[in-house]
């Protein structure tokens, strides 16, 4: 399914400093946000933008007596997600209580899973130019609960908790250490927001907060990633920092660069890094420390006595696998082989589903390659534009569809087309119709053509002498009797005329 990659190690960002070079390495916590119209464990909304705590029900503001009840839609996302990553399900996992105090936390602890995850090892396939992808493995996805909101900037003397939040079903997928610089650690979250969107199991949306990743980064020596690879002993990756709650491929990248050069002079300085979370301010482009990174025992982990273990039947995993869509990296495959497009244009079109579906909607029964052209420069140029997705698009597939079949038969030329195209996205309308109506027939017709290139050579015989001298003048002949017929003649048979009247 993955033959049209090639894939290979990942290569190591190397900065050089004062005393020598120096590697990245990275690992990221991705928090997508569970597509589910209800939380994780209450029948609370998940609507976005709602009023202040509105969508709060007894158990999520932890009122007096109240117990979790799984919701398993929601567990059903989770496997669904580990199918797409190629992950282990457990067909037992088990939820526990992490332990902390912030104010938008009204339990006082967050139910997560720390022990026994429900989706165990995976791998994303991280693609770093046509054709080129780089593995990064996934250690685990556990589901838990979000908190609420603190809202500081309403008021000069006091902050204000939306409870919204709390209580919405969060996947974490941590990857392993296997990142090793700013661009592909931005090419995976875009990878695995794709895969997410594909699966239907998180909107991806990081502007709302619905996906936002921790990154991890730590700098060592040329070799040392080599020799943890060989032992999996992690002192060889130094120590690593924590980059909170990042919602952009671009702020991830700015990040990781500032902290790698942070980390780097503090070494060669004779200082040492210190675990800790740290933030990204993107207005001074550095990093600030947050709070000192805290390890498991901090928080007091143990198993959450309000809920059973989960124990879910392998039927039922097959169940979902079943339903499982088509990949990106399956479908940019068969894009190739049986549509022949290059690898860039099949990414292209697959970045997204609804994309895909659009261009193969067009592509059916006609020429694959035409399609891709039309769907990508003309119909994608448009709505990138005028800020439009695919689902807002004036022009219907089977119209643009309608447009190439005028185009294939001959019956309009390429600049008739996009005047068409202009038209029916402007309008509406039948293609075929309108062409019609407007009298955009192109003229195939050799005989009434011919008597328009004879007319233009007998009117030009100095352009005459200078095309047979020169046969790349030709084309000036060309040129003016497609402008003579209102460009209603077929080039090729203009082009065809012409050089024979000119004997070239």
């Amino acid at each position: 399914m993955l033959d049209h990659l090639a894939f290979r190690d990942p290569e190591a960002k190397v900065i050089h400093g004062a005393t020598g070079p120096w590697e990245l390495v990275i690992g990221l916590e991705v928090h997508a946000q569970v597509a589910s119209n209800a939380k994780l464990f209450s029948g609370a909304s998940t609507l976005f933008g709602a009023e202040p705590n509105s969508n709060v029900a007894f158990v999520d503001a932890a009122m007096p007596g109240m117990l979790p009840v799984i919701n398993e839609f929601c567990v059903a996302q989770a496997v669904r997600t580990g199918l797409g990553l190629k992950a282990e399900i457990n067909l037992r996992s088990a939820f526990d209580r992490k332990n902390y105090f912030y104010p938008d936390l009204p339990q006082g602890y967050q139910i997560s899973q720390l022990y026994h995850p429900i989706v165990g090892e995976g791998e994303i396939f991280v693609d770093m130019g046509p054709g080129v992808a780089r593995r990064v493995r996934v250690e685990r996805i556990h589901l838990e609960q979000d908190a609420g909101k603190s809202i500081h900037d309403m008021d000069p003397n006091m902050s204000f908790v939306d409870l919204n939040r709390t209580g919405v079903a969060l996947m974490e997928i941590v990857s392993r250490p296997d990142i090793r610089g700013p661009e592909e650690a931005a090419a995976y979250v875009a990878k695995l927001r794709q895969i997410l969107r594909y699966l239907g199991t998180c909107d991806g949306n990081m502007q709302n907060g619905n996906l936002r990743a921790d990154v991890n980064v730590s700098v060592c020596r040329p070799g040392d990633y080599e020799r943890y690879q060989a032992t999996q002993d992690f002192s060889h990756l130094g120590t690593r920092c924590e980059i909170k709650n990042m919602n952009s491929m671009r702020f991830i990248q700015q990040a990781i660069e500032y902290e790698a050069r942070r980390q780097i002079a503090l070494l060669e300085d004779g200082g040492k890094v210190v675990q800790e979370t740290r933030l990204y301010d993107p207005d001074k482009g550095e990093t600030r420390s947050m709070r000192s990174k805290e390890e498991a025992h901090d928080y007091r982990y143990f198993p959450c006595p309000d809920l059973l273990p989960l124990e879910i039947e392998q039927t039922w995993v097959d169940g979902i696998a079943a339903t499982m869509p088509e990949l990106p990296d399956a479908k940019v495959a068969r894009f190739v082989r049986d549509w022949g497009l290059s690898e860039y244009d099949a990414a292209v079109l697959t970045a997204e589903a609804e994309n895909a579906a659009f261009f193969e909607a067009v592509a059916t029964r006609r020429d694959g390659k035409m399609a891709a052209n039309w769907v990508i420069n003309e119909l994608f140029g448009r709505l990138n534009k005028q800020g439009l997705g695919i689902a807002a698009s004036p022009i219907s597939a089977a119209q643009l569809g309608g447009v190439l079949d005028l185009i294939s038969s001959g019956e309009i030329s390429g600049k008739m087309a996009k005047d068409l195209f202009e038209i029916v996205w402007t309008t509406g309308g039948d293609p075929a119709a309108i062409a019609a109506e407007r009298g955009m027939k192109q003229v195939t017709d050799s005989g009434e053509i011919e008597k328009v290139v004879d007319a233009m050579i007998a009117a030009n015989p100095a352009q005459v002498e200078k095309a047979r001298a020169n046969p790349k003048l030709a084309g000036w002949f060309t040129g003016q009797v497609l402008k003579a017929t209102g460009g209603k003649a077929n080039p090729a048979t203009v082009t065809a005329l012409v050089t024979q009247k000119l004997g070239l």
